[in-house]
């Protein structure tokens, strides 16, 4: 199933509070028991239509005084010059709850609502030059909810995407109603992000707003899900209204685990993935024509000296420019070179899952200026 596709980082989070020795000879079982629910799958209502009308449903809103996605690195100021941006961003955060008490994070859960106000500083802080940015809390699907077929665990990831739902139609309704939109998220909440584009933009009205969609962290399948989007894979710097993804390896990668649970997982479609290829944007490039060096890279978010999985890794951090090339792989994998020095959070494989975004972060923040201009030279002066 595609929800396995978190069941990597999943083992990150085990080497970090257990025994590697013991998760290298048992690791799906240590895995499964370290964060597989214990309990029964507990039915929740709906929340009530107008739950999204309340700032406090969300981690950045508007109207909250303290805004974790309003974070930047320590130093960091744009160039000079740059016009105003009117865009406003929804961003999905990817999974914070590691809990074993439920199958959904509780609303009321401070430990995984911190976690993800520190997702959201690293993670959408490079849209955040954009009038307004929207990121709501859900309730997520546990981290355990992506190691089971069990009925519970797809259970649990549609109620957290029936949150995603409610708060979108709450963000579009709140939302300036002439603003370009830029859709982002990564893991979890790129798997949400995709269903919502299928559900609420392709073929709509609104999909004209679009000046782009970053699903980031989650294999997005050419053939059996990118159509289903309504949007074309982002191809060059200045194109807009398309859809931007990646999955970061260092070399050597060793990524058969994910390419396996992605064969065997549905897309969009329905049907069975396979061996097909998976978007891939270089993020340096802005496109998935050719390879960029090391010089290319504006800005990587090196975090702080974590010394535990819970302390604010942004605590100390810089933006070091060059640290890393980029280039997509024939399957779609964007591969960037030897392993870079970024922290101990490192996936199996040398798979940077939790650094998709950080490596590319000064670029990033220049991609979507740029495609927010493509946006506006195809719909007019910006007012």
């Amino acid at each position: 199933m595609a929800r396995k596709f978190l069941y990597l980082v999943a083992i990150l989070i085990v080497l970090v509070i257990g025994s590697m020795a013991a998760l290298q000879l048992f690791p799906d079982q240590l895995t499964r028991f370290a964060f597989v629910p214990k309990g029964d799958f507990e039915p929740q209502q709906r929340l009530a239509s107008s739950a999204y009308d309340n700032p406090a449903m969300w981690l950045s809103h508007p109207r909250n005084a303290t805004d974790p996605a309003r974070w930047l690195p320590p130093g960091w100021h744009d160039p000079a010059g740059l016009p105003a941006s009117r865009a406003v961003v929804f961003f999905i955060h990817p999974t914070s709850y590691i809990a074993r008490d439920h199958w959904n994070e509780p609303l009321d859960d401070a430990t995984a609502r911190n976690r993800a106000g520190l997702f959201v500083s690293g993670m959408a802080s490079p849209f955040n030059r954009a009038a307004q940015v929207w990121a709501p809390t859900y309730r997520q699907a546990a981290i355990g909810s992506f190691l089971t077929d069990a009925p519970a665990a797809r259970a649990a990831v549609d109620l957290a995407y029936r949150d995603v739902l409610s708060a979108f139609d709450a963000f579009v309704a709140q939302a300036p109603v002439d603003a370009p939109i830029v859709l982002a998220g990564h893991s979890q909440g790129s798997l949400h992000l995709l269903h919502l584009l299928k559900d609420r933009v392709a073929g709509k009205p609104i999909a004209r707003r679009i000046i782009a969609v970053y699903a980031i962290g989650w294999p997005i399948s050419l053939a059996h899900d990118l159509p289903a989007t309504g949007l074309p894979a982002c191809t060059a710097p200045t194109q807009a209204g398309c859809l931007a993804s990646w999955i970061s390896f260092a070399e050597p990668a060793a990524p058969s685990q994910l390419l396996d649970v992605y064969a065997a997982s549905a897309g969009l479609d329905g049907q069975r993935k396979g061996t097909g290829a998976v978007v891939c944007t270089n993020p340096l490039t802005g496109g998935n024509a050719r390879p960029a060096p090391a010089s290319a890279n504006l800005g990587s978010l090196v975090p702080g000296d974590a010394k535990s999985a819970d302390r604010n890794l942004l605590e100390g951090a810089s933006i070091v420019p060059g640290m890393v090339p980029a280039h997509c792989d024939p399957q779609g994998l964007l591969l960037i070179g030897p392993p870079p020095a970024m922290g101990p959070y490192v996936l199996p494989g040398n798979n940077f899952h939790l650094y998709d975004i950080p490596l590319f972060w000064a670029n990033l923040r220049v991609d979507v200026t740029q495609r927010e201009a493509a946006w506006w030279a195809g719909h007019g002066p910006a007012r």
